[in-house]
């Protein structure tokens, strides 16, 4: 990989894996202090701290976000609902339509069959049915659900 491709300013090899090893230690913990990510990569606080500032400028950071357990929260349940218009001549405006609906945790556009894959996270079996209602008559969809049973991992980091 050349120099070029670094996630920030260019430096060669070394600077590059200095910045995966940062981008890794954010996505692990967010709010890890400076000095620590100096102690992991072996930079000064000062050093690392304009570094990780870079990042977040050139678009690689986008962001801090606290994690919360869906289950606490009553959402136990998460499925992946396919969706596909029923008049193909209509707008393709799903995305818009369905954005208030909270249980809806992401929405993909899909090449294949389906036009949009949709994860959602509700309490029960009860509220996916309803949910699912919702989607259908909101956005004039039909659907296909999958429920997920459990989850090994998600959200991992590209770093």
């Amino acid at each position: 990989m050349s120099s070029s491709s670094s996630p920030a300013e260019p430096g060669g090899e070394a600077a590059l894996d200095v910045d995966r090893r940062l981008l890794a230690a954010l996505v692990r913990d967010g709010r890890v202090s400076y000095t620590e990510l100096a102690e992991r990569v072996g930079l000064s606080v000062s050093a690392v701290h304009q570094r990780v500032r870079r990042l977040e400028q050139r678009g690689l950071i986008t962001g801090y976000r606290a994690t919360v357990d869906a289950r606490l929260l009553g959402r136990g349940l998460t499925a992946f609902v396919a969706i596909t218009p029923l008049d193909q001549a209509q707008a393709d405006d799903a995305p818009g339509k369905l954005v208030h609906l909270d249980a809806i945790e992401a929405c993909y556009s899909v090449a294949g069959v389906e036009s949009y894959l949709l994860k959602v996270r509700v309490a029960s079996p009860e509220a996916l049915e309803q949910l699912l209602r919702d989607i259908r008559t909101t956005a004039n969809v039909s659907t296909r659900t999958t429920v997920v049973l459990s989850t090994f991992y998600e959200d991992r980091p590209p770093v």
